[in-house]
């Protein structure tokens, strides 16, 4: 990042900063040390506090559901954007995590509504497009409108959590044109839930934009984004990529995988091992296979776990059936696995048998109810590591001995 910074405002013009997202401090601190005396003015939004010394006002917004701090968030940096000067310069600098950081409802709706629409999806298993899809539509910020409403030239710089780094996805895309319209959310709120599913105003609200009675989110062409230019600085690459070197420095044959995890988690658990266990047995052990993604959860139980947790526990059989001592660990590169205090979790070959010892059948039932996080409790084997600073999707790395 901090060599697309030094392209920033080489004239000396001013700038003013918004970051916003999991790794926000670490981006602004970086923008701060890099730009110096030319930054005017800045806001951070973040899932957490910081005690570092930073030179702009923070603002704790809530993850993964937005409350009172992400819309307040969201209010000031559209104050801050349209407060820029036509010859300075606005620099964004998002991160994943932002869109529930920046929440400001569109007009008729309230942030009650919006969290209420969300968790519908959420629990529905919608992945991260359709979400942010339904997101960008009931937004006053998201979907290009952060950009739009500066007049200044914009320069953001963005760390995708989102598989394909969709630019328009990513914390939903507030300083790029949205290609999605108020028909697709209504589309997407159809296939997950229903209308009933939905508050009344939402329902309401998209529908009166499908009829074109709301003006749409800035689409591609759209004049006042012209002014402003998003770049990509990091993703899941990067992850796999120190993963990788890692494992070859400890002594494994590394194969990292291209093709992203992705789907129910419940599913891509043992489709993932039989194809690292294939991958692996091909070249000189022992052999690590390296993959990344997203995966979502579809919540058919009350229990409490994560997607990466619900993966690995998938994985079981899968894991018991392989001819050789092998493990998996997947983990959320944010420190964060749904709502828990872990990162995500570690089997190996003897995760079943071990399972099968506290209660027979408990790993079985543990998924059927959503409920990994009390199992993996109980074996310790949850990975925590805290909040990283940083989110740039889920990591799965499996050893085959």
């Amino acid at each position: 990042m901090r060599e697309h910074l030094t392209h920033i405002a080489t004239d000396g013009t001013k700038v003013w900063v918004i970051a916003a997202g999991k790794a926000s401090v670490a981006m602004a601190l970086a923008a701060s040390h890099t730009l110096g005396d030319r930054v005017i003015d800045g806001l951070v939004v973040s899932p957490v506090g910081t005690t570092m010394p930073l030179p702009f006002e923070v603002i704790v917004g809530e993850h993964p559901q937005p409350g009172a701090g992400s819309e307040a968030a969201a209010r000031r940096a559209l104050d801050l954007a349209a407060a820029v000067p036509a010859d300075e310069q606005l620099l964004v600098l998002i991160s994943g995590g932002a869109s529930s950081l920046l929440a400001m409802p569109a007009d008729g709706l309230t942030l009650l509504d919006k969290r209420e629409a969300t968790g519908v999806l959420l629990r529905s298993g919608a992945d991260i497009h359709a979400l942010n899809t339904v997101r960008k539509h009931l937004s006053a910020i998201k979907g290009g409108r952060l950009a739009a409403a500066c007049r200044a030239t914009t320069v953001a710089m963005v760390l995708s959590d989102v598989v394909g780094d969709d630019l328009s996805v990513i914390a939903s895309g507030p300083t790029v044109a949205d290609p999605s319209t108020y028909a697709d959310a209504v589309a997407v709120i159809d296939r997950f839930g229903g209308y009933d599913a939905y508050p009344p105003a939402v329902v309401a609200h998209l529908l009166a934009g499908s009829r074109g009675e709301r003006p749409e989110s800035p689409k591609p062409g759209d004049d006042r984004l012209t002014r402003a230019t998003t770049a990509l600085v990091g993703g899941r690459q990067h992850a796999m990529a120190g993963a990788a070197a890692e494992a070859r420095a400890r002594g494994y044959t590394t194969t990292i995988l291209d093709d992203a995890v992705v789907g129910e988690a419940r599913l891509a658990g043992p489709r993932f091992v039989a194809d690292a266990i294939q991958r692996a047995s091909l070249g000189l052990r022992p052999a690590c296979v390296i993959a990344s993604g997203e995966t979502t959860v579809r919540v058919l139980g009350n229990g409490r776990g994560g997607r990466n947790q619900e993966l690995v526990l998938s994985a079981f059989d899968g894991l018991h059936a392989a001819d050789a001592a092998c493990a998996l660990a997947s983990v959320g590169t944010d420190g964060i696995d749904g709502p828990t205090d872990a990162a995500g979790a570690i089997a190996d070959s003897h995760s079943a048998v071990r399972a099968a010892t506290v209660s027979p059948g408990w790993d079985a039932a543990a998924l059927a109810n959503n409920d990994a996080f009390p199992l993996f409790d109980t074996l310790g084997d949850l990975i925590r590591t805290g909040p990283t600073g940083t989110n740039v999707g889920d990591l799965q790395i499996f050893l085959l001995a």
